[in-house]
C-alpha cells in the first residue's frame, strides 16, 4: 500500500511567518518530515501546486481533482492551504474507491510550536484508517467537508453550525 501525496501549497510549506512581510509558498516539507519522524508506510509525494490557497482558481481545482482522480493509489493525502481547504475538499467528493484526506496548517511547518506534525501525523492516520470518500483532518479532528468551516476567530476547523 503506497500512500500518495499531493501537494499544493499553503501555509504548511510557508518560508516565513511575519505580520508585515507577504509569506512566501516554499518546496513542500511534507517528504523531509515523513523521513525525520522514521514513518515506515510507503509514500510517494507529488507537487501539483505552489500557492496560498486564497490564490487558488477553479483551473487549480481541476488539476487537483485529476492528480487524486488519475492516482493510481487508493489512499491520498492532499496538503492544503487552510483558507479554501473545505472549496477544495467538496469539489474532490464524488471520486469514486478512493480514501482522500485534505491536511494543512495554521503555522509553517518549519516553525516551532506549529501545528503541522500533528496534522500531518493525524492525516497519516486517517488515510489509513477511514472508508471511502474525502475528509478533513485538522485539530485532531476528522471532519466531513459538506459540514465544516474553518473558524478565524479560534484558529481552527469546526463543524458548520457549532
Amino acid at each position: 500500500m503506497t500512500i500518495k501525496i499531493f501537494t499544493t501549497g499553503g501555509t504548511i510549506d510557508k518560508l516565513y511567518y511575519d505580520q508585515l512581510s507577504a509569506y512566501q509558498v516554499g518546496t513542500p516539507q511534507i517528504a523531509d518530515f515523513l523521513k525525520e519522524a522514521n514513518v515506515t508506510v510507503d509514500f510517494e509525494v507529488c507537487s501539483v501546486l505552489r500557492k496560498d490557497s486564497l490564490d487558488l482558481t477553479d483551473a487549480d481545482r481541476t488539476a487537483v481533482y485529476r492528480a487524486v482522480a488519475d492516482a493510481d493509489s487508493r489512499r491520498i493525502i492532499v496538503t492544503h492551504g487552510t483558507d479554501t481547504m473545505v472549496r477544495t475538499a467538496r469539489r474532490l467528493a464524488g471520486i469514486p474507491d478512493k480514501i482522500v484526506v485534505l491536511v494543512g496548517a495554521m503555522m509553517p511547518a518549519r516553525f516551532r510550536g506549529s501545528d503541522a506534525a500533528l496534522n500531518i501525523g493525524f492525516a497519516l492516520a486517517a488515510v489509513q484508517l477511514l472508508s471511502p470518500g474525502v475528509y478533513i483532518a485538522m485539530n485532531g479532528q476528522v471532519f466531513d467537508p459538506l459540514r465544516t468551516r474553518k473558524c478565524r476567530e479560534r484558529n481552527c476547523f469546526e463543524q458548520a453550525g457549532e
